[in-house]
């Protein structure tokens, strides 16, 4: 038994929370790992994860690939390719959603808990994963940040989903794995949680 719902409303992050998102899937076996070893590497200001943050902020592919070819030239050639590959099968990087998660929702929603998602993702990568994944048709909306140009921990961006959701943020929970932005939500009014697991998550919005 789920037990009776704490809240009235849960916002749910998407990667790490609901969705295993795993971007060097898309490449294995199609670029030679130092390729990928390269384009993923974090100690490079201009690799994969500087441009994944601007995709979240709303930058096109085509400008992300265009910049990276900017800042490492003929040297950079392979990991270039490698990226746009990475565009093409990006959809592979959701390779599931986080053990546990479907139920959560599922009871949530039979608890008559209204269940929303606010993301630092994009537009694309939402719809694919709500195509891929059922369980995240229970979701009412979802504040995307690529749509917004925005993103958490911006306080902004809480305030557009508590707008848009028309929700009271005293009887709501916002569910992060990333403790800066259940902090933030916290600021925002809401009841920031960080998220540890599903077991965890459970005991923390059911009675």
């Amino acid at each position: 038994m789920a037990g009776l719902a704490r809240y009235s409303n849960v916002i749910f992050d998407f990667c790490d929370v609901l969705v295993d998102w795993q971007p060097r899937v898309p490449l294995e076996g199609q670029a030679p790992d130092e390729v990928i070893d390269h384009l993923f590497d974090r100690n490079d200001p201009y690799g994969f994860w500087h441009y994944d943050e601007l995709s979240d902020l709303g930058w096109s592919e085509e400008r992300i690939l265009a910049d990276y070819a900017r800042h490492h030239g003929l040297s950079g050639g392979e990991q270039e390719q490698a990226f746009r590959l990475y565009f093409e099968r990006q959809k592979l990087a959701l390779v599931g959603m986080l053990p546990g998660m479907p139920e959560i929702l599922h009871d949530l929603d039979a608890a008559g808990v209204r269940c929303w998602g606010l993301t630092n993702f994009t537009v694309k990568y939402v719809d694919a994963a709500r195509e891929l994944f059922p369980a995240l048709g229970l979701l009412k909306d979802v504040v995307v940040s690529s749509a917004e140009q925005i993103h958490k921990p911006d306080l902004e961006i809480f305030k557009r989903a508590i707008a848009r959701f028309g929700i009271d943020p005293a009887c709501t929970a916002f569910v992060d794995d990333k403790p800066w932005n259940a902090e933030a939500g916290t600021a925002a009014g809401l009841h920031g949680i960080r998220f540890t697991g599903a077991d965890a998550l459970r005991a923390q919005l059911f009675g």
